[in-house]
């Protein structure tokens, strides 16, 4: 697995590849017991599937969390 350091530089990489993409929710960091993924979080499991499995080495593991509403 990877360090902290190698997980941050793949986490800008793919959010910028990224970029704002129509169903990307968001981009951040996973601990996992051996060290860190980057963690992706969509609205649906198509956007889920353009997703790359790794970057740099790093593993990106995706979660379909639906589309998020704030209300005030």
């Amino acid at each position: 697995m990877s360090d902290l350091a190698e997980a941050r530089a793949a986490k800008e990489r793919l959010a910028a590849e990224l970029g704002d993409r129509v169903g990307v929710i968001g981009v951040g960091l996973e601990r996992v017991p051996d060290g860190y993924c980057v963690r992706v979080n969509v609205r649906d499991e198509a956007t889920g599937e353009q997703v790359p499995a790794t970057v740099d080495g790093v593993e990106v593991r995706v979660a379909v969390v639906g589309t998020i509403r704030i209300e005030g």
